[in-house]
């Protein structure tokens, strides 16, 4: 694997692979010593040009894991403020030995600009670009659906015939666009709930169908329910009339969660907005997957760096890994 830019060109295969490398990077997270190797003398640049708090934590957390050294490189107070371009940036972390870049933009294809420009070698990870994709976090949304429906005999297995819904602001959303994308690779049923503003116009091309009413959504009995965040701050106009309104119709609330089917789990990428598209009731219910989540986004990112970066080792080191 030479890069992850998004998941709409990633195989079935290649899915697969990371998912099980996934696997056993979180075999290791649970022995004393959480520390291997693997990426030691390798140098991991975190390029985030937009705010983060989980996704740069859970890159460093999975880089230092790997004994990977890691920069962290935050555009604000940086010479971005001061009017450098992505060119200068990137050619100043090529000068200083980066390997892997994890970039996170707010402009998409920015990651893949990145990638093909010829400025820099090292493998670019995309952590989010505009509103087009975030690859890990579908990733990591897999690998939590998968590991909760199959258990001890989740590895090797995609989620062919599992339906899952994701509901809320898929127009803005780069985690509904990278799950949409990974979800029907793996073979499941995805269902969109929004209301039509937050639609895109594009759904047409996408495989899935779409819902306007959550609560016949549910009925339909989801094996899955991914609630994703209200971006209000990428909203340039009212695409709704009121948060209250938009709870009323498109949150999960209390009765809701009652009415999904039994062990049917709830998704949120995070951060939530509690009382708006999901209760706290449902954030901390035993259905709830949130903090599992960010436990498996570590793993998760530990495979996409281990592939990046050491690529296919002898088979005795990948026993080590277990």
């Amino acid at each position: 694997m030479r890069h992850l830019l998004d998941t709409q060109h990633l195989s079935r295969a290649d899915a697969l692979e990371i998912l099980d490398v996934a696997e056993d990077m979180a075999d290791t997270q649970r022995r004393e010593v959480k520390k291997l190797p693997t990426l030691r003398g390798k140098t991991v640049v975190n390029l985030f040009f937009e705010d983060s708090t989980r996704t740069r934590i859970s890159f460093e957390a999975a880089a230092k894991r790997l004994s990977a050294d890691v920069i962290n490189f935050s555009a604000k107070g940086s010479s971005v403020s001061k009017g450098e371009s992505l060119q200068d940036t990137a050619q100043t972390l090529q000068a200083m030995g980066a390997d892997a870049v994890v970039i996170r933009h707010g402009a998409s294809g920015a990651p893949r600009t990145l990638a093909t420009s010829g400025w820099i070698s090292a493998g670019v990870v995309n952590a989010g670009d505009g509103t087009h994709e975030h690859p890990t976090q579908a990733l990591l949304d897999a690998f939590t659906i998968r590991k909760r429906l199959f258990g001890d005999d989740s590895r090797g297995r995609g989620l062919d015939g599992i339906r899952i819904t994701i509901v809320g602001d898929v127009l803005h959303s780069r985690v509904a666009r990278s799950n949409v994308w990974l979800l029907h690779t793996l073979g499941a049923h995805v269902t969109l709930v929004a209301p039509p503003m937050l639609v895109p116009q594009d759904v047409s091309r996408w495989p899935v169908e779409v819902d306007y009413d959550l609560d016949h959504a549910i009925a339909a009995g989801p094996d899955a329910l991914m609630m994703l965040r209200i971006q209000l701050e990428r909203m340039s106009a009212a695409y709704f009339p009121t948060e209250r309104e938009y709870s009323r119709r498109y949150g999960l609330d209390a009765r809701r969660l009652q009415a999904l089917p039994e062990g049917s789990i709830v998704l949120h990428p995070g951060p939530m907005n509690r009382g708006l598209e999901i209760s706290a009731e449902a954030a901390d219910s035993p259905r709830s997957t949130v903090l599992e989540q960010v436990t498996n986004g570590v793993s998760v990112r530990m495979a996409v760096l281990y592939l990046l970066l050491a690529g296919e080792r002898p088979h005795t080191e990948k026993e080590d890994l277990r």
